[in-house]
Parts: C-alpha cells; sequence; structure tokens
C-alpha cells in the first residue's frame, strides 16, 4: 500500500507540473494585468459532413483541472468527463456553431472564424484577452494571441479544444439518428473507409459539404 501511495503522489505531481507547465501563457497575460482570459479552439474542420464547432472558455485564475489536454489526445470518454467538469468549473464558456451549408458557402476558413466569433460573443463574462489555436482573428478590438498548437500549450485553449469536440460529436450522434446508414455516430463525419463506403453506397445526404465531396456519384 505504501509503494501505491508513492506511485500515485508521483503521478500527481507529473501531471501538476505538466498543467502548469499548459498555464505559461495564462500567468504571461494575467500578470500583464488581464483578467477574463479566454481559450479558443475549434473542431471540424476536417470531415466530410456536419457543421465546425467552436468553444471559447475562460478558466478562473490558477485552474489546473486534472486531464485537461489537447482533445485529440484524450479518449471520448474523459472528454465527455471533462466536458462536465469544465463546465462547472469556468467563469463562462460558449459554442459557435457554423452549418455545412455555410461552410460550403463561404469556405472552411471563414467558417472556422466565423464560429470563433460567435463563441466569444456567446460569452455571459467578457473576455479582456483571447489565446487562439493557430487562427488569427483579425476583427476583434479584444487583444490576442495566436499559438500554433495552442490545444497542447494553453490550459485556456486546451479546455476549449475539449467543449468543442464535445459539442460537435454529439451533434454527430444525433445527425446518426436520422441517418444511421452513414455511421457518423462512430467517425463523426471524417473520411472514414466506412463512411466513403457509404457514400459511394447512398449518395450525399443533407448534412454533407458539398464542397469536401465533390468526387460523390
Amino acid at each position: 500500500m505504501k509503494n501505491l501511495k508513492i506511485t500515485n503522489e508521483g503521478k500527481a505531481l507529473k501531471e501538476k507540473i505538466r498543467l502548469e507547465s499548459m498555464s505559461v501563457y495564462e500567468k504571461k497575460y494575467r500578470l500583464a494585468g488581464y483578467s477574463f482570459i479566454a481559450g479558443i479552439d475549434e473542431a471540424g474542420r476536417g470531415p466530410l459532413a456536419g457543421p465546425v464547432v467552436a468553444a471559447a472558455v475562460i478558466l478562473p485564475q490558477g485552474s489546473l483541472i486534472t486531464g485537461v489536454n489537447d482533445s485529440k489526445k484524450i479518449s471520448e470518454k474523459n472528454r465527455e468527463l471533462l466536458y462536465d467538469v469544465i463546465k462547472n468549473e469556468c467563469i463562462s464558456w460558449a459554442a459557435g456553431i457554423i452549418d455545412e451549408k455555410e461552410i460550403d458557402s463561404i469556405n472552411i476558413l471563414n467558417a472556422t472564424i466565423k464560429a470563433m466569433y460567435k463563441a466569444i460573443g456567446g460569452l455571459s463574462e467578457s473576455p479582456d484577452f483571447l489565446l487562439i489555436d493557430a487562427v488569427k482573428l483579425e476583427k476583434t478590438t479584444i487583444p490576442s494571441e495566436s499559438i500554433i498548437r495552442g490545444d497542447a500549450l494553453s490550459i485556456s485553449v486546451a479546455a476549449a479544444s475539449i467543449m468543442a469536440k464535445v459539442t460537435r460529436d454529439r451533434i454527430m450522434r444525433e445527425y446518426d439518428k436520422i441517418w444511421p446508414q452513414y455511421g457518423f455516430a462512430a467517425h463523426k463525419g471524417y473520411g472514414t473507409a466506412q463512411h466513403m463506403d457509404a457514400i459511394m453506397k447512398y449518395g450525399l445526404c443533407e448534412i454533407h459539404r458539398r464542397s469536401f465531396t465533390r468526387f460523390a456519384p
């Protein structure tokens, strides 16, 4: 039992160090005088079907939620658990959703940017600084920094990546009930072999992105 306790304490310390290392940007801008720092990220730029979803999350100062990381590095089960923890602990969070028809109309980059603005606008507490994963938001007056691989380097952006991913996955599971033949609950609209085979067999459905699926019969 003693060895088990030491092992658990070691894991907890390692996780705390990891989360502290992901809080460097937050600490930097809090020292600069900012209080409500929002992390911004998206999910769903690559799929052949469904919306792109962005999330904005403002965490309390010093928040170190165990397990928070780039959503792609976390299992679906753990993302769902963390979604509830982040929702309960954050100062504010909001999602911005742009559907497949608008993606086709304005392209995926512009749709992603629009989703991010919607997420920021949906926050109940106005942020005074933005940490954004990769994308630059040039039309906002809020000071910001765009961080390449921000979902792995900033705890706020990582939290946003989880909220965006879970929100989108839930949408795609609902779509699976309407169009079960495509397997949306399994692949969430990405171009897996299963999804490609279904497109070739059944054609496109209402939520497929036409600009992404010009190969379809």
